[in-house]
């Protein structure tokens, strides 16, 4: 996987005051820290970092950051936290972890389906059990995604973790065979959402008595 550059700055300053005032300026806090390393204060252009986060994905994306401290440092880092504002959405903070690229790392990858089952074909539905999986691996080796084919799902089929097309290089965190994907019968969705509406039915009807009924008399 190749690295993206991404300049950040030494941070001297702390605290909420100095915080809002990087970001008016156009920039957030971060830091930098990792098993071997001191933590390291810096500052990141927002922009920069938003037109990152907008075309990969937050969770797998390499960093090269070019620290710029009167002289230029290069640390590799991925980002380990990001801290937004609730209602906007704006970034506030962020934390970067340093790896080594000689040591795997254990990270999650979507879970993405290709082909056309049978089963859909003939009306079934596709339900993805797993949308990701964690797996170790080294950080150039990070994959997009777990492509599973469900070309020859037929209905009622199911797709175990044991029988997807796995890189040598990946090693998996769970070792049990747990379910990928499977294609359901249209009945047995059908009798899902009926035993849904069903039990919001019943919960209704439960209301409305115990609203209908009247307090008994207390004892004199």
């Amino acid at each position: 996987m190749e690295k993206i550059e991404l300049k950040v700055t030494i941070r001297k300053t702390t605290g909420n005051g100095a915080a809002r005032e990087l970001r008016r300026g156009g920039m957030i806090p971060a830091i930098l820290y990792g098993p071997k390393a001191e933590p390291v204060m810096l500052s990141v252009t927002t922009k920069e970092l938003e037109n990152i986060l907008m075309t990969s994905n937050i969770g797998q994306v390499l960093l090269d950051l070019l620290i710029q401290n009167g002289k230029q440092q290069s640390r590799t880092a991925m980002i380990k936290e990001l801290q937004t504002q609730p209602v906007s959405g704006s970034l506030l903070h962020v934390d970067f972890y340093e790896v080594a690229m000689d040591q795997k790392i254990k990270i999650s990858i979507p879970v993405m389906t290709k082909g056309q089952s049978k089963g859909v074909e003939e009306g079934g539905v596709l339900q993805l059990v797993r949308h990701e999986v964690e797996v170790f691996c080294f950080p150039n080796n990070i994959p997009e995604s777990l492509e599973v084919d469900v070309t020859d799902m037929n209905i009622g089929d199911s797709l175990h973790i044991n029988e997807a097309s796995i890189d040598e290089a990946i090693e998996l965190v769970d070792e049990t065979n747990f379910t990928l994907v499977t294609i359901l019968s249209p009945k047995a969705e059908e009798e899902e959402v009926v035993e849904e509406e069903e039990g919001e039915e019943g919960e209704e009807t439960e209301a409305e008595t115990a609203e209908g009924e009247e307090e008994p008399d207390s004892a004199e």
